[in-house]
């Protein structure tokens, strides 16, 4: 497995690139701006992206996923609890003074427990909503990539419409911190992170799962 991450865009959002080493099948999560520098880094790897995926509704997660699903020629895929998410980027976008982005599409949803095959990797889809209703985690693995669910001894934030702190918290304890402790948690912001260390250091988990 191949894990590369480029923070892209104002918010310096994580937009990952997972490759499967034989079959170069990839997929590209969270597209969330700049796509001519997301294509460069697939272009770099040989990759034959199969899907764009959110792992929530958020502009800063999903602003580059039409022009490249025209580009690209492939599905976006997000879970179906976060459409109003898609519907209100105009309105996102004007919030925070930036361009607006094209609206993507969505071509299918994902659902908790479905499974996404990637060449010879597999990666299961988990609901962990409270920082969107339909945020999901990606568990591959050794690998989990968690969107804005939580970071580097924090966690995503749960004040905008469709937040809830204990949703929040109840997520990350049953789906993200139940996984073995060297399972590497790539974040929708900032470094990665461990299992472990969460469990251990992360004052906003105290008490682990």
């Amino acid at each position: 497995m191949i894990v590369r991450v480029r923070a892209v865009g104002p918010f310096a959002m994580n937009c990952t690139l997972v490759v499967c080493e034989r079959t170069r099948e990839a997929i590209v999560v969270d597209p969330g701006d700049e796509p001519e520098v997301i294509e460069k880094m697939i272009e770099r790897d040989g990759a034959k992206v199969k899907a764009l995926i959110g792992t929530h509704g958020h502009m800063d997660h999903v602003s580059a996923a039409e022009p490249m699903r025209k580009r690209l020629g492939v599905p976006f895929l997000l879970h179906k609890a976060d459409l109003s998410w898609i519907e209100m980027l105009p309105r996102q976008a004007m919030m925070f003074g930036v361009d607006v982005p094209e609206v993507p599409t969505v071509d299918g949803f994902l659902e908790d427990g479905k499974t996404i095959e990637v060449g010879d990797l597999r990666f299961e889809v988990r609901h962990t909503p409270g920082h969107t209703e339909g945020g999901v985690t990606l568990v591959g693995e050794g690998v989990a990539i968690v969107g804005d669910c939580v970071f580097l001894g924090s966690i995503g934030r749960t004040d905008l419409p469709g937040g809830n702190h204990e949703t929040l918290l109840r997520s990350i304890k049953t789906r993200i911190l139940d996984l073995p402790d060297d399972t590497v948690i790539h974040c929708g912001h900032g470094p990665k992170t461990t299992v472990g260390a969460e469990r251990r250091s992360n004052p906003f988990l105290s008490g682990g799962a």
